[in-house]
């Protein structure tokens, strides 16, 4: 291996889209690993928690979680405040982020129509709206910390590109939109250059 590799699915709005976008940002020259779903069992067990992504340098052993990942491009790379404070409080970020996608996957799995909309409907009026809220006191703008893009912006994205991409059902895509800081560090992020460079160049 002479380049790191990240090996996720192909999906966009995920965890390992966030590791692609992070890496692609910070200029590193990567293998893009995206395997098929029908390939995930038999390599699950060679993977460090049983899960994707998974981050590989040369001569160093396999690292998973999606976190991790993006708080090590973020050092190395100079896409989390040189500031130590200032870039736990943008780690910070990172699990809370993780937190709402944990309380949107309970949703998952469950078979009849009604009681999907009865949750996705309390997730929108409850876990949702005040994760919103919560990261909306978070946001100094047009990014988190400013005018500078972090690892924390990324994730923040991908998550709420997720909501509004209408693929959670009986879930509305403006959910967030009561949040002007939100939406404009989305809009932010989405529009720098190197954003646009990325979904320019990937199908």
């Amino acid at each position: 291996m002479t380049k790191p590799k990240l090996t996720y699915f192909d999906l966009a709005r995920s965890r390992g889209e966030e590791c692609r976008l992070a890496l692609f940002l910070a200029g590193v020259d990567f293998e893009d690993n995206r395997i098929p779903s029908g390939a995930w069992a038999a390599l699950k067990p060679t993977t460090p928690f049983g899960s994707l992504p998974v981050f590989e340098m040369e001569g160093k052993p396999p690292v998973s979680q999606s976190n991790a990942i993006l708080g090590h491009i973020g050092r190395r790379y100079g896409l989390l405040p040189r500031d130590e404070w200032e870039a736990m409080r943008h780690e910070s970020l990172l699990s809370a982020a993780e937190d709402l996608r944990h309380a949107v996957n309970k949703t998952f799995g469950i078979r009849d129509v009604e009681e999907v909309k009865k949750k996705r409907a309390e997730l929108a009026a409850g876990p949702i709206k005040t994760w919103g809220a919560n990261m909306e006191k978070q946001i100094t703008g047009p990014f988190v910390g400013g005018t500078e893009i972090s690892v924390a912006d990324i994730k923040v994205y991908i998550i709420m590109g997720w909501f509004k991409s209408g693929v959670l059902d009986h879930l509305p895509t403006d959910v967030l939109s009561e949040f002007p800081k939100l939406e404009r560090l989305y809009q932010s992020v989405k529009e720098h250059p190197k954003v646009v460079a990325w979904y320019a160049r990937t199908p």
